[in-house]
């Protein structure tokens, strides 16, 4: 049973850390390692991407590895196989909740900024190991936590580092997005998409934190747990259309 685990941590990651492109760290990284901007400073762009993204999964490798004390911490419990998915069941609710805002709750975001001028006065991966750690910089998702609350659940450390590798890594391969940038024109034009895209990948990110939720309340074989997700979910899709609603008749 607690193979599902694994597998919606997996998935929770990739969103995770595609999500988190979308913050204002992301956007400074976006913004600022760029292929004509440092041939302007005299380095070579590939160097520094390189330097960046090796930076990001040494930050990553740190996550994990706290996440891989927090498995080890949960497999001293002992908990039976649908313990451990009713924890991750009720994680990814408050995750879905949170990042829906249907409810009104959400839980604590960091919102620290890395400082884009540290790429003028440090390497280039000390800005990368702070985007991989996920908990140095801007958090703009709820499922960070739970990728990290589902690492724990996998009760493996080897499976909790790879995650952290992973995600880390996914978001430092995110400064490539800029390799074919030429000019400023050239990445104005890719901010004005990249930012037209930010509101279709949050809700995407929350439809897998629904999607995650059901499929853990399926693996738990309760017609009560999945009823629970169903029925919040249509509450929430109903609060968000009215939300959506008001602000157009109050023109």
């Amino acid at each position: 049973m607690t193979d599902i685990i694994l597998v919606v941590a997996a998935v929770t990651t990739l969103a995770a850390a595609v999500r988190s492109t979308w913050s204002p760290c992301g956007l400074s990284m976006l913004s600022t390692i760029t292929p004509f901007s440092e041939r302007a400073k005299g380095h070579c762009y590939r160097a520094t991407a390189g330097w960046f993204i090796s930076g990001a999964v040494v930050g990553g490798a740190c996550l994990g590895a706290l996440m891989a004390l927090a498995a080890a911490g949960v497999r001293g419990l002992h908990l039976s196989g649908p313990g451990l998915v009713a924890a991750a069941l009720a994680a990814a609710g408050v995750a879905a909740l949170s990042d829906s805002g249907a409810v009104g709750l959400q839980l604590p975001i960091h919102r620290r900024q890395v400082n884009e001028r540290w790429l003028d006065r440090y390497r280039p991966w000390v800005f990368g190991w702070q985007i991989g750690t996920g908990l140095a910089t801007y958090i703009t998702t709820a499922a960070v936590y739970l990728m990290i609350v589902l690492g724990a659940l996998t009760t493996d450390p080897v499976t909790a580092v790879g995650l952290g590798v992973a995600f880390g890594t996914l978001r430092g391969l995110a400064v490539l997005l800029t390799r074919t940038l030429d000019g400023p024109g050239a990445l104005r034009a890719f901010h004005r998409s990249f930012d037209a895209a930010g509101p279709v990948v949050a809700r995407t990110v929350v439809g897998v934190e629904v999607a995650v939720s059901l499929a853990l309340a399926l693996a738990l074989r309760s017609p009560i747990a999945v009823a629970g997700v169903a029925t919040a979910t249509a509450v929430g899709l109903v609060v968000a259309t009215r939300g959506r609603r008001v602000p157009a008749r109050s023109r």
